[in-house]
């Protein structure tokens, strides 16, 4: 049975269902308290940062009167980052099966369905590598707007600076390994060849051999979709951090406005 054909709804982010929709994974009956978990990745150091940004003193933030302009432009900053990013993943030629049977450059070899994982494998990395680099600027400028807003926000952004620190290794770690399970998502649809697509077998005849190996990309066309919807969740994933602080942004300029 290809991976994926039945599974029971799984709660949490799109990247978890998704994964586990994959996998066949079901999603844990119960789950620890956020402190625990937090507790199992924070070592002692990181816990003396964290105690220093909560007791620190913020300077009174000089820009607080142009706070509104700092978060409207915090918020198109977001949706930039998040659509050139997005962007790139929709447009890749190895992702997306129309671009990539359009490419005047492709070969009747290059179309045919590959055999190795390789190059989906150091695609999706690199993808990995974009999100990571441009989020992570994302994130140190939407932290200096609260840290000009108020001593509260500023609180909040030095809190938010230890924790990426402190956290960026255990989400390095755990999302690097989502390669590896999509690589046994292709191994499986391409061993179950046509019925992957969810095609009915076709009826021996002198030409049913011709045509399935004139389709041997149904099955690629498939995982395709499954990688790309499987980026822009973890890219949902990622920008969540970011999506937090400006909510805090946008809730303390309206409790200060009005």
């Amino acid at each position: 049975m290809v991976p994926g054909s039945q599974h029971a709804r799984s709660p949490g982010p799109a990247l978890i269902r998704s994964l586990a929709r994959l996998t066949e994974l079901e999603g844990p009956a119960s789950s620890p308290d956020l402190a625990e978990r937090l507790s199992q990745w924070l070592r002692w150091t990181d816990a003396v940062s964290l105690s220093a940004a909560l007791n620190a003193s913020p300077a009174t933030p000089s820009g607080a009167p142009d706070s509104s302009a700092g978060a409207s432009a915090a918020d198109r900053e977001f949706a930039r980052v998040r659509a050139v990013l997005a962007k790139a993943i929709a447009e890749d030629e190895l992702f997306a099966p129309d671009l990539r049977r359009a490419d005047p450059r492709a070969t009747p070899s290059a179309a045919a369905a590959p055999a190795s994982f390789a190059p989906y494998r150091l695609r999706y990395l690199a993808r990995q590598q974009a999100m990571e680099a441009g989020i992570a600027t994302l994130r140190e400028s939407v932290r200096a707007t609260l840290a000009a807003a108020t001593p509260a926000l500023a609180r909040l952004a030095a809190l938010d600076a230890v924790m990426e620190q402190a956290l960026a290794p255990h989400e390095h770690s755990l999302l690097s390994t989502v390669p590896a399970l999509l690589q046994g998502r292709f191994e499986a649809l391409r061993d179950a060849g046509p019925a992957a697509s969810g095609g009915a077998p076709e009826r021996e005849g002198p030409h049913s051999g011709a045509a399935r190996r004139a389709t041997p990309e149904r099955w690629l066309d498939v995982f395709c979709k499954d990688m790309q919807g499987m980026l822009l969740a973890e890219l949902d994933l990622r920008l969540q951090p970011v999506g937090a602080l400006l909510a805090a942004l946008r809730t303390s300029l309206t409790r200060i406005h009005g």
